[in-house]
């Protein structure tokens, strides 16, 4: 691989991770893409920030377990579900004042449910 191509999919991973760190605050943007497209670029490019990301302590079990086994644990899938309705109920009571806009986040916000509820729950685990 050239350098200047390692240095480009490093420069996309690492964006990609911003983007999907953001993302688990931001109610429409979503977070597993850019996270899984962070560790298919890092994988190819750099095996530091590789082991780095999936090795993170606020990420890397989360991401290892959607990456590797499609799954979410039992609480993952709460914590994940309690902010995203969270996130868009405030957006909605205070940010948005369109009907319409505020029926999108509602669609989102179904829509994202129904996947993280149709993913498998990994057995054996409490965390």
């Amino acid at each position: 691989m050239t350098r200047s191509r390692r240095v480009l999919m490093i420069a996309g991973g690492t964006a990609s991770a911003g983007i999907g760190i953001v993302g688990a605050f931001v109610p429409i943007l979503p977070t597993t893409p850019f996270l899984l497209l962070a560790a298919y670029l890092y994988a190819r490019s750099s095996d530091r920030l590789y082991g780095w990301l999936l090795g993170n302590r606020l990420i890397g079990d989360y991401l290892r377990r959607y990456y590797e086994r499609r799954c979410m644990s039992g609480r993952h899938k709460l914590v994940t579900l309690g902010l995203l309705w969270g996130v868009l109920a405030l957006s909605s009571a205070l940010a948005v004042d369109a009907w319409w806009a505020r029926s999108v986040l509602g669609g989102i916000g179904i829509a994202v449910t129904a996947h993280i509820l149709m993913l498998p729950r990994e057995r054996g685990v409490t965390s």
